[in-house]
């Protein structure tokens, strides 16, 4: 029985001292969906390039 009055008093303890710290920063959510967009859009940015990287490459080989 002492057992489980400790760990009563464990766990009520540790839930008192999360509910105490209110500020507790951000959720890492926004993060990984702020770092998701980024990565899509350089990839968005490295695929333009590439195709004009492409397309001048190929006007030059054309050239006379």
């Amino acid at each position: 029985m002492a057992f489980f009055t400790y760990l009563h008093v464990v766990v009520s303890t540790r839930l008192a001292e999360l509910r105490r710290d209110g500020e507790r920063g951000d959720s890492p959510v926004p993060t990984a969906v702020i770092i998701a967009g980024l990565v899509v859009a350089a990839l968005a940015v490295t695929a333009a390039v590439g195709d004009k990287a492409k397309e001048w490459m190929d006007s030059i080989q054309d050239a006379p």
